[in-house]
């Protein structure tokens, strides 16, 4: 049997079996990459009922891991996503990252900037304030700007020491893209903060960091003064 049919033959078998599906599907679904824990916890399972089935999902080729340092001593904690390569099972077109490469290279080479590409991220990021009553308080906007990155998978992480509100995207679901054009795709990102802030108003985007800049990915936010 040649090599990529035997692959093949090991994720369907691997997907085969009931709770690897499972836990599949919850990975899948997930904006950002999960525990052991956080799985088990999702799915009513214990931990040690999940680990081995991770392990095997790695084996073939399924997942991919990352080690991530909790502060503490001791091993650090594992958290699993989805490889680039595997099956989407209908949660996600397949062309859609093909697409999306497609429509960085025609914003490229029609010229498209980053005020360009900042401008359509605003319309999305007012369209999406429009889920959320803040009622134009600061706090509030600040509130569901969080909840809205969460949604996004930026795993957003927040200091409000001060006045202003800093928040970090830990993770931000484009990397690929962006790291190819910052230049468009972090300017899309910011776009979508801008426009969901002004949206929601009572607070003003004060800075906004991309991978270009010293301080990369994230952005500060102050409440309006009342």
């Amino acid at each position: 049997m040649p090599d990529g049919a035997a692959q093949r033959l090991d994720v369907l078998k691997a997907l085969g079996d009931n709770t690897r599906y499972a836990i599949y599907l919850e990975l899948a679904r997930s904006p950002m990459p999960l525990a052991t824990s956080e799985i088990a916890e999702s799915l009513g399972l214990h931990p040690n009922t999940v680990r081995p089935h991770l392990e095997r999902m790695r084996d073939v080729g399924l997942l991919e891991v990352q080690a991530q340092s909790r502060g503490e001593v001791g091993r650090p904690q594992h958290r699993y996503s989805l490889a680039a390569d595997a099956p989407s099972l209908g949660l996600e077109p397949p062309p859609m990252p093909i697409l999306a490469r497609m429509l960085l290279g025609v914003a490229a080479a029609t010229g498209a900037g980053p005020e360009e590409a900042a401008e359509a991220g605003r319309l999305q990021g007012r369209a999406a304030a429009a889920e959320y009553e803040t009622e134009g308080d600061g706090e509030a906007c600040v509130a569901a700007l969080v909840d809205e990155l969460v949604e996004l998978g930026f795993d957003p992480a927040i200091d409000e020491t001060g006045e202003v509100t800093t928040v970090a995207f830990t993770r931000c679901p484009f990397a690929e893209l962006a790291e190819a054009h910052p230049e468009i795709v972090c300017h899309l990102h910011r776009g979508i903060v801008e426009g969901f802030v002004a949206a929601a108003g009572g607070a003003t985007v004060t800075e906004f960091g991309t991978l270009v800049d010293r301080l990369p990915c994230q952005v500060s936010v102050s409440a309006d003064a009342g």
